[in-house]
């Protein structure tokens, strides 16, 4: 009757180890989902901030041509 106590025991505990290492794998996979889903959406800031850079650099460009020009035709119309 003791030695099957024992064996309960044993059981019990064994099964709450693997029940306790389950949910520690669970919780490692959503954290390294979490972590991919975090930097998929660094990436895209990244790419949109590298876009919107593009775009306020082509707009500076065309401010600075119309200055120049601009500037250009008043030293023209001195001549």
């Amino acid at each position: 009757m003791v030695v099957d106590m024992r064996q309960v025991m044993a059981s019990m505990e064994e099964s709450m180890k693997l029940q306790n290492q389950a949910r520690a794998e669970r919780r490692a996979e959503k954290a390294a989902q979490e972590k991919k889903e975090f930097q998929e959406k660094l990436m895209r800031a990244a790419v949109s901030e590298t876009e919107l850079d593009g775009k306020a650099s082509k707009v500076k460009g065309a401010e600075d041509a119309v200055q120049r020009d601009q500037l250009i035709g008043l030293m023209m119309a001195g001549f």
